[in-house]
């Protein structure tokens, strides 16, 4: 194995070829999930915990099937109802629950670096489930092989990733790892949407989106992050669609060979039209059913580092 440690904490200290593993061993566990029996003992006996101290559907759910499609015990952890609602810290409480020798922890924090801080004081893998802004490295993975499964080659590739980049962790996982693989990638949004000097990453910045978007073979967007915003960093949802949502007009100035992805959760009406979320070119239910395959790489893969096991 190419992989250099246990834990997935973000792609951006990833390599090329610790990408590709991850992925080509997603792929063997894709046909898993096709099959009438969506089962495999490979994680049995290892016992994953799902800290998640943000609320999450998707992310969440997709975790947990993939450690019970691997057989794993799995433990289910709510910050709302844990000690921390009494003042116990996070250190603390992660320590317990290694104490009950768990071999894998996923993490989703609010903070920034949490899942690095963890990594650094405890024994068992720690799998970044997204860290604030700062990455979202299953979610990237997850995209990555969905792009792969439509153009196998990605050098060179035209990615343009549109909305609120300035607070999406998806937007940073998806950069760093498109491109590691080569990609050709591009960002469009509003000015206060996008941050200060993030062309340092490789990526190209527009503010139009007919010229960012014109000739793209994948069209990447993201809802607007009203939650994470403390400023009104755009007039109003109404001129933001005018100027950034995705029609069906629009489809028109991409490439002839395109797809459109979504992370989810979609602001239908804002940030695309039901008429393109619905769209035979559209791959977004088919992102979610990848992430299971992926998450299980990740964990299978992390495991192995732990322990050898058997695919």
């Amino acid at each position: 194995m190419s992989l250099k440690s246990k834990h997935l904490l973000g792609l951006e200290d990833k390599t090329k070829g610790e990408i590709l593993e991850i992925l080509d061993t997603a792929k063997s566990f894709r046909k898993i999930l096709d099959r009438p029996v969506r089962k495999v003992p490979t994680l049995r006996g290892i016992t994953v915990a799902n800290l998640f101290f943000e609320a999450s559907t998707r992310t969440r759910t997709s975790f947990e099937l993939a450690e019970k499609r691997l057989s794993s015990e799995v433990v289910n952890f709510s910050a709302s109802t844990s000690s921390l609602s009494k003042g116990e810290s996070l250190r603390d409480t992660v320590e317990n629950i290694e104490a009950m020798q768990v071999d894998i922890v996923v993490m989703r924090h609010s903070a920034p670096g949490a899942p690095h801080f963890l990594s650094k004081r405890i024994k068992a893998a720690v799998v970044n489930a997204g860290d604030g802004t700062h990455e979202h490295p299953t979610q990237g993975l997850l995209d990555l092989y969905t792009i792969r499964e439509y153009f196998p080659k990605l050098e060179g590739l035209k990615v343009v990733i549109v909305g609120d980049i300035k607070h999406s962790r998806v937007a940073r996982s998806d950069i760093w790892g498109l491109n590691k693989l080569g990609a050709d990638v591009a960002l469009c949004g509003p000015p206060t949407l996008i941050p200060l000097g993030i062309e340092k990453m490789g990526v190209k910045v527009y503010h139009d989106l007919d010229k960012a978007i014109k000739g793209a073979n994948v069209l990447y967007l993201l809802r607007l992050q009203l939650e994470r915003q403390k400023g009104g960093f755009i007039p109003s949802l109404r001129e933001y669609t005018q100027l950034f949502g995705i029609n069906s007009e629009k489809l028109k100035l991409l490439s002839d060979d395109y797809i459109v992805m979504h992370p989810g959760p979609m602001n239908r009406g804002v940030e695309i039209t039901q008429e393109v979320a619905d769209c035979d070119r559209a791959v977004i239910l088919r992102q979610v059913t990848n992430g299971v395959a992926v998450r299980m790489a990740v964990l299978y893969l992390s495991a192995s580092l732990i322990r050898p096991l058997e695919k």
